[in-house]
């Protein structure tokens, strides 16, 4: 086990209480710390945000995480902020006034996560904003959303990269729990990426199966027994 590993899975135990990493977020998690870009194709469920989580609390700057979920960004930052890290979001669901203040505690240093909607990266000025922290790693969740052969297209993923390339050289981790071939390929290709290191994880569920049955008469009763 490398030191780098060794190091995560401390922080996995003092923050969020598990042992151990699962397969697949340990060599994600390794490459990062060794400032690789990566991109993590792994089904829901299986512990995307530990990820870039456990890596950003190793590093001494700030991350950034791109999503285009409102509600995930506020349980993500609300989890965060009650194990004691500072986390913080912007996005459409705050007035202007909270807005503001949670600028002015980003240009204070304040927060070690900062969760941004990606049309608030257009916002005149804000790179400007970031290119005054220290950034350490740049996470674009959702990375299915740059693509145009993706599910979630969304014209504004494709500006990320320029506006990214501004911000410094931090590594980028792009996490997807849906991507055929062609939508990892743009992904990599719109975020330059190319050389990235990819992690597949298994998509197999143990716990769910199909089966075929004959409709009979008692139908409703079947349903409910299942």
């Amino acid at each position: 086990e490398t030191m780098s590993l060794k190091k995560a899975e401390e922080v996995l135990k003092e923050y969020f209480g598990y042992d151990s990493l699962r397969v697949g977020q340990d060599k994600i998690i390794e490459n990062i710390l060794l400032n690789r870009d990566v991109v993590g194709i792994m089904p829901t469920g299986a512990g995307k945000s530990i990820c870039f989580q456990i890596p950003a609390l190793i590093f001494e700057g700030v991350t950034i995480v791109i999503s285009p979920l409102i509600s995930l960004m506020k349980d993500q930052v609300n989890s965060l902020t009650q194990l004691g890290i500072k986390a913080a979001y912007l996005n459409s669901s705050l007035t202007e006034r909270q807005y503001f203040a949670v600028l002015d505690n980003i240009k204070s240093g304040m927060y070690k996560i900062i969760y941004i909607a990606p049309e608030r990266l257009l916002v005149n000025g804000f790179v400007d904003i970031l290119k005054n922290l220290d950034v350490s790693m740049v996470t674009i969740d959702e990375a299915h959303c740059i693509s145009e052969w993706g599910h979630d297209f969304r014209p504004e993923y494709r500006r990320i990269q320029a506006i990214v390339s501004k911000i410094g050289k931090a590594p980028i981790i792009a996490l997807t729990a849906t991507a055929t071939p062609k939508v990892q390929h743009d992904i990599q290709k719109n975020l330059g990426m190319l050389d990235a290191t990819v992690f597949k994880s298994s998509f197999n569920r143990a716990n769910l199966y199909y089966e075929v049955r004959p409709k009979t008469d008692d139908v409703d009763k079947e349903i409910i027994r299942y």
